[in-house]
């Protein structure tokens, strides 16, 4: 048994978050992740755009780490930030948003990662919880040295598919997912880029999905499995099928991710929830601001309640396992800059748990938002 302050369960741009906030807080926090990579989705997934922080009409919505996040997953590879928000002249009608390289994000990660009160589990999968009461104590964690039981006053739920949450025996809702594949490709023969990122299959609402593909929840093992093969066989096809003078010598599969790319697959029930129609509304116990990305104009508050699940205390669920409602809510909140902003807002609630020796429903708003104002995290429109 190894006992913490504060475990992280996953190091996407959620989890690297609330790592960071609860370790430069002085706690001993560990971060654990079943790959060998940190960033997740933007990694491992290859979904290489950070998508924009501020609300389409020149306003800066989101602050704090996830912006670090974001001038970190350029800091060892070509990109840039637009102009009106201290980058590229030239290019100040873009949003505020930034095209990274997986790779070289992997390295800037690393680099932030090394905190004096972190301890990183790699390639260890979380394979159990524990439970006292209705309060979450501990994680059972397999990898090669066996498994083992990990303890902490307060957890955090950054696995992007609420495993924490449903081990513990906390209320969950699954959602679907449309086949979809990136991936790297390259292109030798080709002026300028000689490799891009190419896509297949559906996009963010479905659409574009393959005809007769299974459509899954990506919460068992056989749907990861089905998946990835699935996706895979997109990129197959889209080779063996090559025109136009394109042929095995002009264009083909540089890298492939190494994660399934499932976009919503299970996210708890909390005390409250981010709800489609709130957009542009103030929320009494908003703790953040969150943009639509796909176009300008609108921005939801979130609510602190929708990090906290229902019955079980000791945990938070953050990224796109928080309770956001299906459609335009879950779309938004489970996104790179508004995942990395509630990894944080949670790490500032797991710290505050831990000093005060209670769960995080019973934390005082006040409490969360004075270190929100000190770290610069707005949280009203």
């Amino acid at each position: 048994m190894k006992r913490y302050d504060v475990i992280v369960a996953g190091a996407g741009v959620a989890g690297i978050a609330a790592a960071l906030e609860c370790a430069r807080s002085g706690m001993k926090t560990a971060l654990v992740e079943k790959t060998i990579l940190p960033g997740g989705l933007a990694t491992s997934g290859m979904v290489n755009i950070y998508l924009p922080l501020c609300d389409g009409k020149g306003r800066q919505v989101i602050h704090g780490i996830s912006e670090e996040l974001l001038k970190a997953s350029i800091k060892y590879c070509p990109g840039s930030i637009p102009a009106g928000w201290g980058g590229v002249p030239g290019e100040k009608d873009k949003r505020y948003l930034a095209v990274f390289n997986p790779s070289a994000c992997v390295l800037a990660f690393d680099e932030l990662l090394e905190q004096k009160n972190l301890d990183i589990w790699y390639d260890t999968q979380i394979s159990g919880a524990a439970v006292k009461g209705s309060k979450l104590t501990s994680l059972e964690v397999l990898n090669k040295s066996g498994k083992l039981m990990l303890e902490a006053g307060c957890f955090i739920d950054a696995t992007g598919d609420a495993d924490i949450a449903n081990f513990a025996g906390a209320e969950c809702e699954e959602g679907s997912n449309s086949l979809s594949l990136w991936a790297m490709n390259a292109y030798p023969d080709k002026q300028g880029a000689a490799v891009a990122m190419i896509r297949f299959g559906a996009d963010d609402s479905g659409r574009g999905h393959p005809k007769n593909a299974p459509v899954l929840k990506g919460t068992s093992g056989k749907d990861t499995t089905t998946f990835v093969l699935e996706s895979r066989k997109l990129l197959r096809n889209h080779y063996a099928n090559l025109k136009d003078g394109r042929t095995r010598e002009t264009e083909y599969p540089v890298c492939l991710p190494t994660m399934a790319q499932f976009r919503t697959t299970r996210k708890i029930k909390g005390l409250a929830s981010v709800r489609n129609d709130a957009f542009n509304k103030n929320i009494d116990d908003s703790v953040g601001i969150i943009p639509e990305w796909r176009f300008a104009g609108k921005t939801w508050e979130v609510p602190y309640g929708s990090l906290i699940p229902v019955k079980i205390k000791g945990l938070l669920a953050v990224g796109r396992c928080m309770d956001a409602e299906k459609g335009d809510a879950w779309n938004v909140a489970r996104v790179i800059p508004c995942a990395a902003l509630t990894g944080q807002v949670a790490g500032i609630s797991a710290v505050l748990s831990v000093e005060h020796e209670t769960s995080p429903d019973n934390i005082d708003l006040k409490d969360i938002r004075n270190v929100l104002d000190k770290r610069g995290i707005l949280y009203h429109l």
